[in-house]
């Protein structure tokens, strides 16, 4: 059996994400010729294309297809050994991903006391992106709101939400003291890009089988916002603590009878590193509702 050059393999991958040499050549700051050579040397000791060329791209061969999660294991296995190593070898540091309003403050504050030689930094993250975010290693840890995909990561709920929704000051559900689905059920709500977030966040499909009708599409609150100023849409959020602020002409409303959201701390599935741990443990005394104390 040939050993296998984990660079060529890295190569392969990028070639099959871009479905293109010229692009995958550009992003891999390589001469397409060269990449072309090298990925063929895989194929070479694999004993079988991996890759159909033409004219318009390239495109994964049965066994290519078969070859790419193996393939892809390989280069994050490989990944994963580089920074562990180099995180043994070098003082302790650890990124913080946040996403939305939520706040890490005291949590981030609490592990610097607590650990006064490491380097803790904050990174603000985007919805759509937190599980992205962990995987390409950008932050150590993200602390967001489910759901959101969650295969290779660990997830602990810190606590839960209601959800409100957020309507003009002049709709005609402005001022009740609380709605159920059915009051809104046939008003378009904004929709995400992320289709787990869109899914939770619209309702959709209904506890009945149907589907929620179609909105605009927005990405982050300001944008959600501006979408139910402008009568578009309406749209669900967490409901506000008490220093949240609503931009002007908008208001909330309680829902009844659905689920609340969740906030969690998500990690890399097996994560070892103490610093790690250490902050899961500390979001668990410090990241509660309204600053009220964790349950006993």
């Amino acid at each position: 059996m040939p050993d296998l050059d984990l660079r060529l393999v890295r190569y392969f991958t990028v070639v099959a994400e871009h479905a293109h040499f010229g692009r995958a050549a550009e992003a891999l700051h390589v001469a397409q010729p060269s990449l072309s050579r090298q990925v063929r040397r895989l194929e070479d000791l694999v004993g079988t294309p991996l890759l159909e060329r033409t004219p318009q791209g390239s495109t994964l061969t049965d066994a290519g297809r078969a070859f790419l999660p193996r393939a892809l294991e390989l280069v994050r296995a490989a990944d994963d050994a580089l920074v562990e190593a180099r995180s043994a070898a070098t003082p302790q540091r650890l990124v913080v991903g946040w996403a939305g309003d939520l706040v890490v403050t005291d949590v981030v504050r609490a592990l610097r006391h607590a650990h006064p030689d490491a380097d803790v930094t904050t990174r603000h993250v985007g919805w759509d992106e937190l599980r992205d975010a962990l995987l390409e290693r950008r932050v150590d840890l993200v602390v967001g709101r489910a759901p959101f995909g969650a295969e290779g990561l660990d997830v602990e709920v810190l606590h839960e939400q209601a959800r409100v929704l957020v309507v003009p000051l002049d709709h005609r559900l402005a001022g009740k003291e609380q709605v159920e689905l059915d009051d809104f059920a046939h008003e378009p709500l904004v929709r995400s890009v992320d289709p787990v977030r869109d899914a939770f966040w619209r309702i959709d499909p209904r506890p009945d089988g149907s589907r929620a009708p179609d909105g605009p599409l927005g990405g982050e609150r300001e944008d959600k916002f501006e979408l139910v100023a402008s009568g578009e849409a309406l749209t669900l959020m967490p409901a506000p603590g008490p220093d949240s602020r609503l931009r002007a002409g908008l208001t909330t409303v309680p829902v009844e009878g659905i689920a609340p959201c969740q906030v969690v701390v998500a990690t890399r599935s097996a994560e070892r590193r103490a610093l790690v741990r250490r902050f899961v443990a500390l979001a668990r005394d410090h990241l509660h509702p309204d600053g009220a104390p964790p349950p006993a």
